[in-house]
């Protein structure tokens, strides 16, 4: 018999038994009347349960679901478990079946899956589906029967402590139960003709389902637990961390939410900027305000210096109250965090001159440019305090006292860079003092935790060599310190004194001289490395360099010279041609024009070279200044020779320190200032379109919306589009949408003017992408003005392309009073495309979309422009020069603007709830931005989505405090002038208020209501039970309340509160006055119409600038008359050539000079502008005297006044010998598939389509015993290899390259030379290392890498774009160090690593750590 925990525990043993044993173990499964077997099958089962059971209680003690344990399961799965984990109870033994229940429990089959922990529960589906069956058809006592079948199979839990004979009668009992119980129950049909001994065999052969459970126990206890222990998912586990930054669901966005700080104030960087990120900055205190005020004020512009600081300036009596309006704008700004519109708007009386003894004097002591530029100076002050404390505290680790650094360089410090020269002359100073004294931490490093550091690389400067050597004796010896020269310069005169020598120089040097003479240097070399010593610690002196820059800021001269690319390149018409010789040209005169950006994107290509220097005047004004602080009295021969080394001290300090100082910063420097006058000039340019109110007609009121119907006809295509129409009514909902095919049949101008009497429009906007706008524009004006359509000047009975036009009307047939005009489209041209256009108009084609944007516009500029978002950057608006500005700071300057224009108008906060469109303009809100307003939005959204009055902002918790006081004043409550005020005082949680529909802020709202009470002459008994407010509805629904505000006298008033309380409101009582006369009245200029000019451009592109007479043409010709030719620009725009125009002779019929649809170069004569007739064309002339003289002379770029004209003439003289060398010299033809008569600019532009390693053989510019081979490195990256011919003498010729490698034919060279380079060149290229890009690029990325792994140090390769063929490798050591560039040389057989050579690229990378 087989072993009963064999069959039951280990089937993996089965396979080891012979057949019979494994015929007994598959009989044992069945249940026959052989008792043996029976009783193992009973036994095992036996055991099996009593296992099962043991494990069960063990679990069910230490894992017992309490109830909070089934509430979070249930929160977690949204399932209940309450009732699917009742378990089944089992009878008592022997009994009858429990009564019935009243209560419909859920079957058994579905039962959780800790109902299974149960041994009592079948789970085999074909047995459940069974009794389903059954209890399907017999109701509770079915139910009961299966609860007693279970209690059957449990009650064998005692058999192996019974002997054979008592299990047989127990299992024979308790079949007789069974049958009776069936019996009594009846047959079920579709169980009918299954007798009692088939259900036995049934039962016998598939048990109660549960035999197997023992097997899969295990796994099941398995996977509840993996489903216990899974961490709770969260959004940052489902989405890209991209999505999530769009989603703003960031920690960072989480923080900005909830700080009460202003959204703009905690970022470093713009909020519409898709990048934005947090600035964890330490606010300025108010021990801070003092030093910040001076500080930014001498730093607010130039003329601001020269008008309140200059003793002969206009406002120098105004220097004082100049000074203390930066103080109060910095602790508004910096301590108090209000935003600048609320400064400007509510605190205008602290930043201008108030003196209650001069209420009548106003001055605006600072702008509201300037108050933007006082935040942005004192974000830089904010940095340079934070940096001095970490240099303080540095010094202070370094436990010494410096009596220099503390009294002469530390009040000095007003710069990051004199922070930086200070570190870095500590770390020279102190360097073995203290190693590790200068690790410093700023806000924006990371956090590190304690890890091992790698051994960072050690190098010694040939400074610290001498300074540990005898010579730093020597160097003592010159009779002064460094630090006291420094001094005597400073202060401008002599407080050091020279200690002088009595032996000269050489003499002197001579003493330190090495005793053994195989080391010994000589004095002259001594002398030297002392001179180098003395050089470099003034190099490093703080204070001389401040001084260096100061003189570079003001005396740096610019030059500019061509590279021999660049002379080849920029042409007269260039650009860049501008600049190609500068010369000598100041610093100062290049801050207010962007020709310095342009010079640096053109070194940036490689076509010139640009230097800075100083003015031979000032360097040597310096040079003399130092040499002064520096030099002996002393008129003795010796010290005339000491003097002589000290100056060569100085030279070497400018020379090797100083300038290159001061070169590097001037540079930068002067591209800072550049790029933030131009972003300004951006953001100037914006804000004339955006801080114009929407167009209203003479009828309507400002602040009044006008309903407008956009008309476009797309490209003008008669054949392909259609002309669309789009309503938008006053509230900028669309009404109606339709198309029409042209405006010349009768049907489709009836459906035009019944559109017009329909919907009645206030504008008409009409709009294009092409010229063919002109003719529609015309054709809409002579619908709606009644009158016939024009003739066309230019037509001769032919249509303009609608086809046949309709019978003439009669005029004033029906007229509109409806003004037709052109607008703006830039902003329409992107929606038509955009996501958003998707999401708000799906339905609409692209050119309905256009004519929504257009007419969105019309109704608010400023809406549409704010709805950009970081697409704003892409709006031309300065079309030469914008996309030299860094995207950043152009998104900064231009959201200043919105910001600015967006709180003078304010935003009405129920509407922007409520319309997802208007809601654009809530981030702009001083003191929100994109997340605090939405979730402002969803808070009021959750209350109702309305608003009664600003206190709600409060009591609702809808803004924190200083948000609040921020926001309160632009946030409008639009009033109900139906509503009435309550009565009682106290019942104003739920009325309206006048005042939260002005922009009167309400912190001054007490002062609201005493103005209109003294306005009011009333008394307060008068007003007692009335709400606040009520004198402010009564005054401002007074006929007279012009006159009745006027009579106050507001200077008496703000001295009254000025001396009460030192409280400054003069102009916020004039505000007050505005507002109740005219709550949020109209404040931006009228809507512009555009002019001639701006609406070619933006139909044709074309500017005065590519249109403008004698310029040459290139003109298709249209039609033949015989006195005119009809032409047509490539820009769109038509034109006319008059018969004199055509020939010398000017009477030969135009059609033997020119034919339909013939091109033809022409010359504009004339340029005709008429837009209220929608006129558009030019006058042209064919003449070949008018065209032989050609168009340089007006396309040729006017040069730079300081312009190097004998470079200039002398680079021309050789470029034409050049050229005609190139003449004369025979070609040479070289019998080869890759020859070509090129030269490299041909060369390169013939392999510019080619594949990478594709080569051109061509002739060589240095002779003819020279080839050149030019191969392609990769995109507009080309390596040009001279190869030297040398005849051998034996009727063959050796190719010579590199005077290395030698070759005997072209085809070797190519295969050998070539093409083994540039497979080493696609190795390094394929490498992890290597980044494409730019050199610049590459850096990038190594300081971003190191900056989030600070503990790493990382390098990389790049191609070398100064020497195609060639890479850079750029390593990162840490992050306090710079990126360092090595070049790798590519051979043919090998990397070139300085001198190291390496055959493959993981060598290169070894011979780099190695060395």
């Amino acid at each position: 018999m087989a072993d009963p925990q064999a069959i039951s525990d280990d089937s993996s043993e089965e396979a080891e038994e012979d057949e019979e044993e494994a015929r007994r173990i598959r009989e044992g499964f069945i249940v026959d009347e052989d008792e043996d077997e029976e009783e193992d099958d009973d036994e095992a089962r036996h055991r099996r349960r009593k296992r099962r059971k043991r494990r069960h209680r063990r679990r069910d003690e230490e894992e017992a679901l309490e109830d909070d344990d089934l509430e979070l399961l249930e929160e977690n799965t949204g399932t209940s478990f309450r009732n699917r984990l009742t378990r089944l109870r089992r009878g008592p033994e022997g009994g009858s079946p429990p009564a019935p229940s009243t209560s419909k429990r859920k079957p058994i089959v579905e039962s959780s899956e800790d109902d299974l922990d149960d041994e009592d529960l079948p789970q085999v589906q074909d047995i459940q589906r069974i009794w389903d069956d059954e209890r399907a058809g017999g109701g509770r006592d079915d139910e009961e029967d299966m609860d007693d079948f279970i209690d059957y199979e449990d009650e064998d839990e005692g058999a192996g402590a019974m002997d054979e004979q008592e299990r047989e009668e127990r299992r024979r009992e308790r079949k007789k139960r069974e049958r009776e119980r069936r019996k009594a129950i009846g047959s079920r049909p579709e169980l009918a003709g299954i007798d009692d001994m088939a259900w036995d065999e049934i039962h016998g052969v598939f048990g109660d389902g549960h035999d197997y459970d023992w097997a899969l126990l295990g796994d099941d206890e398995m996977d509840f637990e993996e489903e216990r222990l899974k961490p709770e998912m969260r959004y940052q586990d489902v989405f890209e961390p991209s999505e999530i930054r769009a989603r703003m669901l960031t920690e960072d966005d989480d923080l900005i939410r909830a700080q009460d700080i202003p959204e703009r104030m905690q970022l470093a960087t713009s909020s519409i900027s898709q990048s934005s990120t947090l600035s964890l900055h330490q606010n300025l205190t108010e021990a801070d305000l003092d030093d910040a005020a001076m500080w930014v004020t001498v730093r607010l512009s130039p003329r601001k210096t020269r008008d309140f600081f200059s003793p002969e300036g206009p406002y120098n009596m105004y220097r004082e109250p100049l000074v203390m309006a930066v103080t109060y704008a910095l602790r508004f700004l910096f301590i108090q965090e209000f935003e600048v519109p609320y400064i400007w708007t509510h605190k205008r009386d602290f930043i201008s001159y108030f003196n209650p003894q001069e209420m009548r004097t106003r001055v605006q002591l600072i702008s509201l440019a300037e108050l933007w530029r006082i935040y942005a100076l004192g974000q830089k002050y904010r940095s340079l305090a934070q940096r001095k404390n970490a240099l303080a505290l540095s010094y202070a680790r370094l436990n010494v006292e410096d009596e220099y650094f503390e009294q002469t360089i530390r009040p000095k410090i007003d710069s990051v860079e004199v922070v930086t020269d200070a570190t870095e002359w500590l770390t020279m100073s102190y360097k073995l003092k203290k190693q590790d004294a200068f690790d410093f931490q700023f806000h924006d490093d990371e956090d590190q935790a304690e890890i091992r550091k790698r051994k960072a690389p050690s190098r010694i400067s040939a400074y610290e060599v001498a300074k540990k050597s005898i010579v730093s004796k020597l160097a003592d010896g010159f009779g002064i310190k460094p630090r006291e020269v420094v001094y005597n310069f400073v202060a401008q005169e002599n407080a050091h004194f020279v200690d002088d020598q009595e032996l000269n120089p050489i003499a002197f040097a001579e003493q330190f001289t090495d005793p053994d003479a195989a080391v010994a240097q000589p004095a002259e070399e001594l002398l030297r490395r002392a001179r180098m010593i003395l050089a470099t610690e003034l190099g490093k002196d703080p204070l001389l360099r401040q001084a260096m820059r100061d003189l570079f800021k003001t005396d740096a001269l610019i030059s500019v010279l061509p590279t021999e690319r660049g002379m080849a390149k920029i042409d007269e018409h260039h650009p860049y041609f501008n600049f190609k010789y500068l010369h000598h040209k100041n610093i100062t005169q290049m801050m207010d024009t962007p020709q310095f950006l342009h010079i640096l994107a053109a070194e940036a290509e490689l076509l010139v070279t640009v230097s800075t220097f100083l003015t031979n005047e000032a360097k040597s004004k310096f040079e003399r200044r130092l040499n002064d602080a520096f030099a002996s009295d002393s008129y003795s021969d010796t010290a005339r020779a000491w003097n002589e080394e000290r100056s060569r001290v100085v030279q070497e300090a400018l020379e090797q320190h100083l300038i290159p100082v001061g070169v590097k910063w001037a540079r930068e420097w002067l591209r800072e200032e550049v790029e933030d006058t131009l972003a300004a000039h951006c953001g100037n340019v914006l804000r004339e379109r955006i801080d114009v109110a929407p167009y209203i007609t003479p009828e309507m009121k400002p602040g009044d919306t006008a309903s407008v119907l956009a008309v476009s006809w797309g490209k003008g295509d008669p054949q392909k589009d259609a002309i669309t129409l789009v309503f938008l009514d006053e509230a900028g909902r669309l009404r109606e949408h339709i198309k029409i095919d042209n405006l010349v049949d009768r049907e489709y101008q009836d459906e035009f003017t019944d559109l017009l009497k329909r919907r009645h429009p206030d504008v008409i906007v009409v709009g294009g992408l092409s010229m063919a706008t002109t003719k529609l524009s015309s054709k809409v004006r002579s619908l709606v003005n009644g009158e016939p359509p024009k003739s066309d000047p230019t037509a001769n009975g032919v249509t303009d392309g609608w086809g046949p036009s309709e019978p003439p009307r009669e005029a004033n047939e029906q007229a509109f009073n409806i003004p037709v005009m052109y607008v703006r489209d830039e902003v329409a041209r992107m929606y038509q495309h955009s996501k958003r256009a998707t999401e708000e108009f799906s339905a609409l084609s692209p050119v309905a979309k256009y004519c929504v944007g257009l007419a969105r516009y019309v109704q608010s500029p400023l809406n549409e422009y704010s709805a950009l978002g970081h697409d704003i950057t892409a709006i031309p608006l300065e079309d030469e020069d914008q996309h030299l500005i860094p995207k950043e700071k152009l998104l900064l300057a231009l959201e200043r603007t919105l910001v600015d224009v967006t709180n003078k108008v304010g935003v009405d906060i129920n509407r922007a709830v409520n319309d997802p469109y208007y809601q654009h303009l809530l981030p702009f809100v001083c003191g929100l931005g994109p997340r605090k307003a939405q979730v402002l939005v969803k808070k009021i959204s959750a209350m109702g989505g309305n608003l009664i009055n600003r206190d709600q902002f409060i009591k609702s918790s809808l803004l924190t405090t200083k948000i609040f006081l921020n926001a309160a004043g632009f946030l409008r409550i639009s009033r109900d002038p139906e509503a009435k005020l309550s009565k009682n005082r106290h019942a104003d949680d739920d009325v309206q208020d006048p005042l939260d529909d002005t922009r009167i802020h309400p912190e001054d709202y007490e002062l609201a209501r005493k103005m209109a009470t003294d306005a009011l002459e009333l008394d307060e008994e008068d007003i007692h039970d009335e709400h606040p407010s009520h004198v402010v509805s009564v005054i401002m629904q007074d006929v007279d309340n012009e006159k009745k505000l006027n009579e106050l006298n507001l200077d008496e008033f703000a001295v009254s509160m000025y001396e009460a309380n030192e409280d400054r409101k003069r102009h916020t009582l004039n505000v007050i006055r505005e507002e109740l006369l005219k709550p949020f009245s109209e404040q931006r200029a009228p809507f512009p119409s555009l002019g001639p000019w701006d609406v070619l451009t933006m139909l044709s592109g074309e500017t005065p600038r590519t249109l403008r007479m004698g310029l040459i043409v290139s003109i298709m010709v249209v039609r033949l008359e015989q006195t005119l030719v009809h032409i047509r620009l490539d820009s769109g725009i038509e034109g006319v050539i008059d018969i004199g125009y055509l020939t010398e002779d000017g009477n030969i019929a135009p059609k033997e000079v020119v034919k339909k649809g013939q091109t033809i170069p022409g010359v504009i004569v004339d340029v005709k502008l008429d837009l209220p007739a929608d006129e558009f064309f030019v006058k042209v002339s064919v003449r070949q005297s008018d065209l032989r003289a050609g168009d340089g002379l007006f396309r040729s770029v006017k040069r730079d006044d300081q312009w190097n004209l004998p470079q200039f003439e002398r680079d021309l003289e050789m470029q034409a010998r050049k050229k005609r060398a190139e003449i004369d010299r025979t070609r040479r033809v070289v019998k080869h598939p890759n020859f070509h008569n090129f030269n490299a600019t041909q060369a390169e532009n013939y392999l510019d389509k080619q594949q990478r390693g594709d080569v051109v053989i061509r002739p060589s510019s240095k002779g003819v015993d020279h080839l050149a081979v030019t191969w392609k490195v990769d995109d507009k990256l080309y390596q040009h290899i001279d190869v030297t011919e040398i005849n051998t003498g034996q009727g063959g010729n050796l190719l010579i390259v590199d005077e290395k490698h030698q070759y005997a034919d072209l085809d070797e060279l190519i295969v050998n030379h070539v093409q083994a380079t540039a497979r080493k060149v696609e190795e390094l290229m394929a490498h992890e290392k290597f980044k494409h890009g730019s050199e610049d690029e590459l850096h990038l990325f190594l300081k971003n890498f190191v900056a989030a792994n600070p503990a790493k140090s990382i390098y990389g390769f790049t191609l070398n774009r100064r020497k195609p063929g060639h890479f850079n490798l750029c390593f990162l050591a840490n992050k306090n160090s710079t990126v360092q560039t090595w070049p790798v040389r590519v051979m043919p057989e090998s990397y070139c690593l300085f001198d190291a050579a390496v055959a493959g690229v993981p060598e290169l990378c070894d011979a780099f750590k190695v060395r």
